[in-house]
């Protein structure tokens, strides 16, 4: 690593602690040369590959800047965004592939913002399924419903169960 002061072509680690919530190291480094301390971060790298086959790094910014335009009008917070770009790259990363289509990038996107507002939801699958048709809109209104009729079956379930096995 070299020096940003004195631009000496070696350093010396001072100090290594995760960053990002343990996505990133952070590394405290001295130059041996003029003595001066400074900071690193080190992130695995993560490329999104594009339909026209260009490679560029994983943005969370960029998630957020897409999933906000969705959210315009929303009662959606910028913490919210974060925390979803943050659930996004989490997803992407799990994959374990150090290049991910766009198309996945996408698609880990759907599921935390249709659990955060439907409505952004249908605005962003919109546009990411290339909807051309009421159709298309109404099929995916349909899947959202009988999403929550399912959940709120399952949680109809699981509170009747607490009553059956509650003691008296």
């Amino acid at each position: 690593m070299h020096c940003p002061y004195c631009h000496n072509d070696d350093s010396r680690v001072v100090d290594s602690r995760t960053a990002d919530d343990g996505a990133a190291i952070r590394r405290r480094r001295q130059c041996p040369k003029c003595g001066k301390r400074f900071t690193t971060i080190e992130t695995a790298s993560l490329l999104v590959a594009k339909r026209s086959g260009v490679l560029e790094p994983f943005s969370r910014a960029k998630v957020v800047t897409g999933v906000r335009k969705a959210c315009q009008g929303r009662p959606v917070t910028e913490d919210q965004l974060e925390l979803l770009s943050q659930a996004v790259e989490d997803v992407v990363r799990a994959t374990g592939n150090p290049e991910v289509p766009a198309k996945e990038v996408g698609l880990a996107i759907l599921g935390p913002l249709r659990d955060l507002d439907e409505v952004a939801y249908l605005r962003f699958a919109s546009v990411y399924r290339n909807f051309d048709s009421l159709d298309d809109f109404e099929a995916e209104v349909e899947s959202l419903r009988a999403g929550r009729e399912h959940e709120s079956k399952g949680h109809k379930h699981d509170v009747e169960n607490k009553h059956k096995n509650k003691p008296r």
